[in-house]
């Protein structure tokens, strides 16, 4: 019933879009869906825009660009945080798609890529990107998680240690809840070594074989930025000063700059704050969404956690790929770089070994500094994908 009343509603709010003012001509392009699961164990589905918004269809629903949800609530933080008792997630799915995890099991899950943020960052640093990605290859699905600590995942208590290998863990457990088998794992910085930890951590839900991308971070020894490079142990320090609850982000980043922090770093952090409404006061004040005392236990982590094992010798059917940011070459020692290379001439199965990639005028924020380069670069492990 619960479920009828949903589509009840999402009816409603179809009609309205569609009809009313604030619904724009666009040009047509492939549909994308986003599934969130809420409190109630049923999925919601979005779909960005796909034609005119004047025609209307019995069978699918559609909205203006401006919409993403089909359900208004759905939107709201909590809703998200609270679905899964592992960690917070968006799927994003290409229009070819027509799978959910409450199909029978005998369906076979679509090919799926797990995008995994930095310390500090959340899911929501791939949304656009992951969009851009099932618009270009409409039969991939793309998971995006909030790492234990971390945005709507904060709100889920984990017990400790919080290191790398228990923010892998978290990952693995909820690809298996939602039933899908990854086929390629792409990883920010921190998220990098998340990614070689799942695939040192378990051969199932894993498949073979299996793409894993690490994007501007190294297997071991994290190497401090030099003079005028931004320190994220001293950032975190920094954090853990401040307030809980702040009454303006333009002050968080005034305070970040005078502090010597870059203006890109302060207008980032401040994402990580959310509006919180109070009856005592008139003014809007914000607050933190991440546990900053687990974040510094998992940066801790990051810098000691040595992963080379699975690049000397990369297990068969997983295919390790690094991605160097010209600009970031504070994070690169040479003999990681040779070690790297070294590994790409040993690596003589087809379909499985290790390869590095440059990726030119960018600094540590690939997904911002160059996208389409990130892109391009991206794009070979989604292409010619074949159902098994």
């Amino acid at each position: 019933m619960a479920g009828a009343s949903h589509l009840a509603e999402a009816r409603q709010w179809a009609g309205f879009v569609a009809d009313g003012p604030r619904c724009l001509r666009v040009d047509r392009r492939p549909v994308i869906r986003v599934l969130r699961r809420r409190e109630d164990e049923a999925y919601h589905l979005g779909r960005l825009s796909l034609s005119n918004p004047r025609r209307s269809s019995s069978s699918v629903l559609r909205f203006c660009t401006r919409m993403t949800l089909l359900h208004d609530r759905v939107g709201v933080e909590e809703d998200v945080a609270r679905v899964s008792g592992v960690l917070a997630y968006d799927l994003i799915q290409g229009s070819l798609v027509r799978w959910n995890s409450f199909m029978d099991k005998s369906v076979p899950d679509p090919p799926t890529a797990v995008l995994l943020h930095g310390i500090l960052g959340g899911r929501k640093n791939w949304g656009s990107f992951a969009k851009r990605l099932a618009q270009e290859f409409p039969m991939w699905q793309f998971l995006l998680v909030d790492l234990r600590c971390h945005g709507d995942s904060a709100k889920i208590k984990k017990r400790g240690p919080h290191t790398v290998a228990s923010a892998a863990r978290d990952v693995l457990k909820l690809v298996a809840q939602l039933r899908v088998t990854p086929r390629v794992l792409v990883g920010h910085s921190f998220g990098g070594k998340v990614a070689l930890s799942m695939v040192d951590q378990a051969a199932k839900p894993l498949a073979r074989p299996v793409k894993v991308w690490v994007l501007d971070s190294t297997p071991g020894k994290v190497h401090a930025g030099g003079d005028g490079e931004d320190h994220p142990a001293e950032l975190i320090d920094f954090l853990s000063q401040m307030p809980k609850q702040v009454s303006s982000k333009k002050e968080v980043v005034q305070a970040l700059e005078h502090a010597g922090f870059s203006t890109d770093v302060a207008k980032w952090v401040v994402t990580n704050l959310r509006p919180i409404s109070s009856q005592d006061s008139p003014t809007t004040e914000f607050s933190w969404i991440f546990d900053l005392e687990g974040i510094s236990e998992m940066f801790k982590s990051y810098e000691e956690t040595n992963l080379w094992k699975i690049v000397d010798d990369v297990p068969r059917g997983v295919h390790v790929n690094f991605l160097k940011a010209e600009r970031s070459l504070h994070r690169w020692a040479l003999e990681d770089i040779q070690r790297i290379h070294s590994a790409e001439e040993l690596a003589a199965d087809e379909g499985a070994g290790v390869e590095m990639h440059v990726l030119e005028d960018a600094g540590h924020w690939v997904q911002a500094d160059n996208p389409d380069g990130l892109f391009r670069i991206l794009s070979s492990s989604f292409q010619g994908f074949r159902m098994q």
